[in-house]
């Protein structure tokens, strides 16, 4: 095995090892050390986990380059005499990869300074205290367990030929004239987008009622208008059956005996735990379908080992990954940190258009504190001047405790994931609407939808027919 600025002895002491270095894993090691612990860090392929190098960068990566195809398309609408001339999906990965090389290095300098040790190889929980990486033994007095997830696929679905999970469609270097999408949440709302803007037909299908279906409802309703409206086709409600393929494609059959034909299935129903034969339950730690289970302060509840990111049940997101490091990491070191609300996670589909969350949706707020006690009101992005200069549709959704603070911010329309970081501190802070309305929002600028929709709620529309 090798392993990066350490003497590979058996036996090595550390006051924390980290096994595993995705996001969560590397900001519990970043953060240890900058608390003047010392940190080894075990990662089998790539520091920076499914994130940085088959997840969120590159799938974003590829979804501006789809932005860029159809602005091209789309260029005589704006006066702009522009034409699409081709996608070069090789330019598009060489774009990507920079973006992700780029990252990489510079992750890899950090952990570097930070004299961390990085343990390059597969490793294994063998004692309570001990990873076991390619036979070394690497001790540490607080064990983080952050192994991440893989791409799922469903019971008797195999991988493989025309059948591709979102790993292989990364890497895809043409652009399929046809696909069937098999999941309509954020991966596969994500891809269809993309492959939308790159020339191919996109069909989904997705089991539950409606696309991104963890979002309020009006969220998912307006999401699916204006997909249809992009051309993107969808069967909702009924369950996926089998698929065949065949030089010509795949032949994907449903519960209900309908077939759809393309040239691939992207298989996006979500991501499983990367926690088999790592020697998780060997140690007596609980696991419940693969996930680690844990308290609230993410511990397992055996000896010193905490549990961070995708293995941890709940928001499969990078950013709660990366805030669950740095709250394991201040725990360790005794700062004792507020710990982590999931419904204060904000949430992200990165499509066209956006969808972007925090907080609780209407139903689960009417769920908490009753129908009578929940007041909604939708901003729609029709009155936002910078809405109609980009040419996008759609809205702000706001839900209120009667009398009390925003509990919820929803939001669906281009660019609306770069609002949600006043929503977050909006619904985190329990802001009343009244605190909203006084502040300024720049004009013109999207972000003065949240400001109007707070002034509607506050009583005082202006841009608003409420």
């Amino acid at each position: 095995m090798r392993s990066l600025h350490v003497a590979d002895t058996n036996g090595t002491a550390f006051d924390i090892v980290v096994l595993g270095g995705g996001s969560g894993g590397y900001a519990a090691a970043l953060r240890a050390a900058q608390l003047g612990k010392s940190v080894a860090l075990v990662e089998a392929d790539k520091v920076g986990g499914t994130c940085l190098h088959v997840g969120c960068i590159p799938t974003k990566a590829l979804l501006h380059a789809a932005e860029l195809a159809d602005h091209a398309r789309e260029g005589a609408h704006y006066g702009v005499h522009t034409t699409l001339e081709k996608i070069d999906m090789a330019g598009v990965n060489e774009y990507k990869a920079t973006v992700i090389g780029r990252l990489y290095k510079g992750l890899q300098g950090l952990i570097k300074s930070r004299n961390i040790t990085v343990f390059e190889g597969y490793g294994k929980l063998v004692a309570k205290d001990t990873v076991e990486v390619d036979g070394q033994r690497i001790t540490g007095q607080n064990i983080i367990l952050g192994t991440g997830s893989y791409a799922r696929t469903l019971p008797g679905l195999e991988i493989g030929g025309r059948v591709i999970t979102s790993d292989q469609a990364l890497q895809l270097d043409w652009v399929p004239k046809s696909v069937i999408v098999l999941g309509g949440g954020v991966i596969g709302s994500e891809f269809a987008s993309v492959w939308k803007s790159f020339g191919a037909d996109v069909t989904i299908i997705e089991a539950l009622p409606h696309l991104v279906a963890n979002e309020d409802e009006a969220l998912s309703k307006a999401f699916e208008r204006q997909f249809r409206k992009r051309g993107i086709t969808f069967n909702l409600g009924v369950r996926f059956a089998g698929v065949t393929q065949d030089d010509n494609g795949v032949h994907v059959s449903l519960e209900d005996g309908k077939t759809f034909d393309a040239e691939l299935l992207l298989v996006a129903v979500g991501r499983g735990p990367r926690t088999s034969g790592l020697g998780y339950e060997d140690q007596g730690i609980t696991l419940d379908r693969g996930f680690v289970i844990t308290n609230d302060r993410l511990h397992t509840g055996v000896g010193n080992i905490y549990a961070v990111g995708d293995i941890v049940p709940g928001l499969q997101l990078a950013h709660r990954g990366f805030a669950q490091g740095i709250f394991v990491a201040e725990e360790i070191a005794g700062l004792n940190p507020a710990t982590i609300v999931e419904s204060g996670i904000p949430r992200v589909t990165y499509s066209d258009p956006e969808v972007a969350s925090v907080g609780l949706t209407e139903a689960r707020a009417k769920e908490v504190h009753g129908a009578d006690n929940v007041e909604i009101l939708e901003y729609n992005l029709g009155g936002n001047g910078k809405s109609q200069i980009l040419g996008t549709q759609g809205f702000v959704k706001l839900v209120r405790q009667k009398d009390g603070p925003v509990i919820g911010v929803h939001m669906i329309g281009a660019r609306v994931g770069e609002l949600i970081g006043e929503g977050q501190l909006i619904v985190n802070w329990e802001a009343y609407p009244e605190d909203v309305a006084s502040l300024v929002h720049a004009h013109p600028t999207q972000n003065e939808a949240l400001g109007e929709a707070h002034l509607a709620l506050a009583g005082k529309p202006l841009h608003a027919h409420n």
